[in-house]
């Protein structure tokens, strides 16, 4: 099966990896030429998951049209706020009847759609049925170290799901299929912006239990959104949703909870994301996740504190007092 994976950071690079491993021959699309030929000749991506061992199945171009050639299975792995862009540019460019599977975790700023939503409004009506998303509780590092993992992949038609969860199983990479798009890909997206607030407390000094109630009541405000959207409640206590928020809240590999843990010790956004190479995805997703909440009317307060210390200069030691101030109220109050 000819593979094409759309997006070389490190989770594109690992996956891609992966695949590759099994004996599929896979094609690694990256942005920049150069990168394309570096990674192609060390055989390893130098830059976003260093050290890893790329299988002689997996070939980088930096030509679109050639990642997308002949492919019967396509990954699409960019930033959230990238997607619409090259994903547009490829529409042309895919066969009918081709899975088509995001793992980036975002909801679009200003459209304030999902990804699989951006794809839709992208990609021809003919291809919508083989939407996937693959998300869950997966270290890049990790899984390019071949370390036990265990993820979910949705779609609306069960068949796709199925054929996804078998092209990317394998001894160590256990996939599980769901039928619920929505619940899986707002899990993966607004853990991000919860991992941040854990990584605040965390930079403030506020111990494990601070941590355990940011995990627990972020989780609940993942579940009011999602369910808002159309979700399955159940959703969010799987993979998606609990597993990935407890692994990006708790890791030490977490880019968001690190951005957090630096604002929670006093540094400035702009100091920190420039010492970052990679995207902490949940710096841009607080944004649409507020938009979204005030939309929809739905109450989050932790997302809620993380948009106004990241956009509203609000200081995380006055967060901490207005979250903990906030009226009593009965802790299954929807």
């Amino acid at each position: 099966m000819n593979v094409a994976v759309i997006g070389a950071g490190s989770w594109g690079t690992a996956l891609a990896g992966l695949l590759a491993g099994k004996g599929y021959p896979v094609q690694l699309w990256v942005h920049d030429p150069g990168k394309a030929q570096e990674i192609e000749g060390a055989r390893e991506n130098e830059t976003y998951l260093p050290g890893i061992r790329l299988p002689p199945s997996l070939h980088a171009t930096a030509s679109l049209e050639g990642a997308l050639a002949g492919a019967e299975l396509v990954l699409e792995v960019v930033p959230s706020h990238a997607v619409r862009e090259v994903m547009g540019r490829a529409a042309p460019l895919l066969a009918p009847g081709v899975p088509i599977v995001t793992a980036s975790k975002g909801i679009e700023n200003g459209t304030l759609l999902t990804m699989t939503e951006v794809l839709e409004d992208v990609l021809p009506t003919l291809l919508h049925p083989y939407l996937c998303v693959l998300s869950g509780p997966s270290f890049a590092r990790e899984v390019g170290l071949g370390l036990p993992t265990a993820v979910s992949v949705a779609s609306r038609w069960e068949r796709v799901a199925q054929k996804v969860q078998a092209a990317f199983s394998t001894p160590t990479f256990r996939v599980y299929t769901s039928l619920d798009v929505m619940g899986v890909e707002l899990g993966g997206a607004l853990k991000n912006v919860i991992a941040i607030a854990a990584g605040i407390a965390e930079g403030l000094g506020l111990g494990s239990n601070s941590r355990a109630a940011l995990i627990t009541r972020g989780l609940s405000e993942i579940s009011r959104l999602a369910v808002k959207k159309g979700a399955n409640p159940l959703t969010l206590a799987g993979l998606s949703g609990m597993g990935d928020l407890v692994l990006t809240c708790t890791g030490q590999l977490s880019r968001n909870r690190a951005v957090g843990i630096e604002l929670g010790k006093g540094r400035k956004l702009a100091d920190i994301l420039a010492g970052m190479n990679m995207v902490a995805e949940g710096v841009k997703n607080a944004r649409s996740t507020h938009d979204l909440a005030h939309k929809l009317e739905v109450d989050l307060p932790i997302c809620e504190t993380v948009y106004r210390i990241l956009y509203e200069a609000l200081a995380p030691k006055a967060a901490v007092s207005e979250l903990l101030g906030r009226e009593a109220k009965a802790e299954l109050n929807m």
